[in-house]
């Protein structure tokens, strides 16, 4: 019997210890990611928390969804990166200690567009870079070097900076079925037998080889 791959294994592939499954990774409470979800780095890959998700002073949360694929050098600028844009100056002074963090206040209110969220089966270029609270569909593709300021719909394509929708990937109606489908839900064992299809089948295929019940 096909057996799935372990999604609890650190490293994924023999060998090549620059890539890393991310949910075994991941320690932070305010990061979620899903089963089979890697980053890629020949640097560090295990140093993703802090070298990828930046100016994480929460609360808001990252969720990625599962099978997705992160590029060396994909990040995620948090809420945290914000500063104060309606006065003279953008400079934190209470962060900086002193008598200055008294006014603390001044750093309340600040522009929050709450969780970044990705969906399932994204594909993250080299280099792409995700502002705070954005919030990518399935399926989609960010290109290399693309800086996301704005939701990627479904199935989209993206690329620039700031990143614009190249194309979709199917029409509406195919996109419907796809979501319909959710291939990504599927228990391991049935995807396990439907590999091929997953991955260069049709849209008819896919449904075609859906598992019944779900």
């Amino acid at each position: 019997m096909p057996v799935p791959a372990d999604p609890s294994v650190l490293h994924p592939m023999p060998g090549q210890p620059r890539v890393v499954l991310l949910r075994p990774l991941v320690t932070s409470p305010l990061i979620e990611v899903g089963e089979y979800s890697y980053y890629d780095d020949p640097d560090d890959p295990t140093a993703f928390e802090t070298r990828n998700v930046l100016y994480h002073y929460g609360p808001e949360r990252l969720v990625i969804g599962r099978f997705c694929a992160l590029g060396t050098g994909v990040r995620f600028l948090m809420n945290g990166a914000n500063h104060r844009m309606d006065g003279p100056s953008t400079f934190p002074f209470p962060t900086m200690g002193g008598s200055w963090a008294e006014h603390a206040d001044l750093l309340t209110g600040l522009p929050n567009r709450g969780d970044t969220v990705v969906g399932n089966d994204v594909w993250f270029g080299y280099g792409a870079t995700v502002m705070p609270g954005v919030r990518i569909g399935h399926g989609a593709i960010v290109a290399a070097g693309a800086v996301v300021t704005k939701d990627v719909p479904d199935y989209g394509i993206v690329g620039g900076n700031p990143a614009r929708l190249v194309r979709t990937r199917y029409d509406e109606r195919d996109v419907a079925r796809l979501l319909a489908v959710a291939w990504w839900d599927w228990p391991a064992e049935h995807l396990t037998d439907h590999v091929r299809t997953v991955m260069s089948g049709s849209v008819d295929a896919l449904e075609a080889a859906a598992p019944t019940g779900l």
